[in-house]
C-alpha cells in the first residue's frame, strides 16, 4: 500500500473517535434537556442535526430520543389545546405526523436480525401503545389539510393512517379487521389524489375506498377520472359500466357511458343504457334524450319521435327532443314514394315543420341544425315565403 494511502487510512480512523464523542454529547445534552422538559424543540433539533450526517442514519439511539423530543412537545400542545389556550393547529397535527414517522423508521431499524437471524425489537411494544393512543389524530389532521385545500399535506396523513394496517410496528392491532374508519381514510386519501389531479394517488387506495358506501358514487367517479387521465379507455369504460350498475341515476356516469358507445358507433350499448336508466326514473331526461338520439341512430325513427315528444312533455323547454322529432320524421319521409304516398309524405313534411319551428324558436342560434333542414322543409311544402327566408340565412 502506498504512504499516502495508509496517511489517508489514519487521519480516517483517527476522526471517527471525535465524531462518536461529539454525537454522544449530543445525545447526553439532549436527555439532559428532556428531563428539564424546558425547550425541548432544542433536543429534537440536535437529534435532526445528528441525522444529517449519513453515518448515524442506523443509530437507533438518536430516533428513540428523537420521538421522546416530539412526543413531549406534542403533549404540551395537546394538554394547550385541552385548556383551551393559543396553540398552532397544524403545528399539533403535524408533530402527530412526526412521531410516526420516527417511530416506523426506528422500528424498521429494531427489528433487523441478529447474526442468527432473530428478530427482538425492543421500542415495539411501547411505541405501538403511545401511537395507537394518538392515531386519531392523523385522521383528523388529514381532514384538517383537506378543509385547507393543501391535498398533498392532507394525502400524507391519510397514507400514514392506512399504512398503520401493514406496518409490523402495529401488528398487534389488527387495523385491517377492526378499524372500521380506514374506509372513509382510503376515500379522502382518493379524493385528495383527484384535486392534485394526480392518477395514481387517486386510484392508490381505490380498492379499499369502495368499502365506504356512503361515498361510493365519488369514488367510481374518481377512479374513472383517473383512467381517462392515464389514457386506458378499457378500464375507463369498465369503472363506468361499475358506477353506473351502481346507480343508473347518476347523470356523470349515464352521460359518459352513452359517449362511449355513441363516439364507437355502439347504438344498441347506449340504448340499452338509457333503458336501464329510465326503469329506474321514467322521467329522467338525459336517459330520455340518449334514448332518441340512440332511436334516430338506429333508423328506428318511428320510436325515435315516440321518446323526443315523451321528453318534450317532460320538459318542454329543452329544444333538443323537438330536433330530433324533426329529423325522424324527415327520415321517415325519405321512405316514401313521392308518386305514391303524396299525402302521407305531406303530413309528415308538416309534422317536421312543426317540431323544427319550434327548434329554431327555442335554439335560434344553433342555425347549422335547423336551417338545412327547414330548406328541406320548405321546399317540399311550396312554402315560398319561409323557404326564400331561409335560403337567405343559408346564403348569408
Amino acid at each position: 500500500m502506498k504512504k499516502s494511502q495508509t496517511l489517508a487510512i489514519l487521519l480516517l480512523l483517527s476522526t471517527i473517535p471525535c465524531l462518536m464523542l461529539a454525537q454522544k454529547k449530543e445525545l447526553s445534552q439532549a436527555r439532559t434537556i428532556l428531563k428539564s422538559g424546558k425547550n425541548v424543540g432544542q433536543a429534537e433539533q440536535l437529534m435532526v442535526n445528528l441525522l444529517k450526517d449519513s453515518a448515524n442514519h442506523n443509530d437507533k439511539n438518536i430516533y428513540a430520543v428523537w420521538y421522546q423530543a416530539v412526543q413531549k412537545q406534542y403533549e404540551a400542545a395537546n394538554e394547550r389545546l385541552y385548556l383551551k389556550q393559543q396553540q398552532d393547529t397544524a403545528q399539533f397535527f403535524d408533530l402527530v405526523h412526526r412521531m410516526f414517522s420516527i417511530c416506523e423508521t426506528l422500528d424498521s431499524l429494531d427489528s433487523q436480525p441478529d447474526k442468527k437471524g432473530r428478530t427482538k425489537p425492543s421500542y415495539r411494544t411501547r411505541h405501538a401503545e403511545d401511537l395507537n393512543g394518538y392515531r386519531g389524530n392523523l385522521f383528523f389532521g388529514g381532514t384538517y389539510y383537506l378543509r385547507k385545500q393543501q391535498y398533498q399535506k392532507a394525502f400524507d396523513f391519510f397514507q400514514t393512517y392506512i399504512d398503520c394496517a401493514e406496518q409490523p410496528l402495529f401488528q398487534t392491532y389488527r387495523y385491517d379487521s377492526t378499524d372500521t374508519r380506514l374506509p372513509q381514510a382510503a376515500y379522502w386519501a382518493m379524493t385528495c389524489g383527484y384535486k392534485l389531479q394526480d392518477p395514481l394517488l387517486t386510484l392508490r387506495h381505490r380498492t379499499l375506498a369502495y368499502r365506504d358506501t356512503p361515498h361510493l358514487d365519488y369514488a367510481f367517479q374518481y377512479t374513472a377520472e383517473a383512467w381517462s387521465w392515464l389514457k386506458d379507455d378499457s378500464l375507463y369504460h369498465s369503472t363506468l359500466v361499475k358506477g353506473f350498475n351502481n346507480n343508473p341515476r347518476l347523470s356523470y356516469f349515464l352521460t359518459r357511458l352513452v359517449d362511449y358507445y355513441n363516439a364507437r358507433a355502439q347504438y344498441e350499448q347506449a340504448l340499452q343504457v338509457s333503458e336501464q336508466a329510465l326503469r329506474a326514473d321514467s322521467v329522467n331526461e338525459l336517459a330520455l334524450y340518449a334514448k332518441s338520439n340512440a332511436l334516430l341512430s338506429l333508423k328506428r325513427y318511428g320510436e325515435s319521435v315516440k321518446v323526443s315528444l315523451r321528453l318534450s312533455e317532460v320538459n318542454p323547454t329543452l329544444p333538443e327532443p323537438y330536433y330530433n322529432a324533426g329529423m325522424a320524421y324527415l327520415n321517415l319521409a325519405l321512405k316514401l314514394d313521392p308518386r305514391k304516398d303524396k299525402k302521407q309524405l305531406k303530413g309528415l313534411y308538416q309534422k317536421a315543420c312543426t317540431s323544427m319551428e319550434k327548434y329554431r324558436e327555442l335554439a335560434p342560434a344553433q342555425k347549422q341544425k335547423w336551417g338545412p333542414a327547414l330548406y328541406r322543409i320548405y321546399l317540399n311544402l311550396n312554402m315560398g315565403k319561409q323557404f326564400d327566408e331561409i335560403d337567405k340565412i343559408l346564403k348569408n
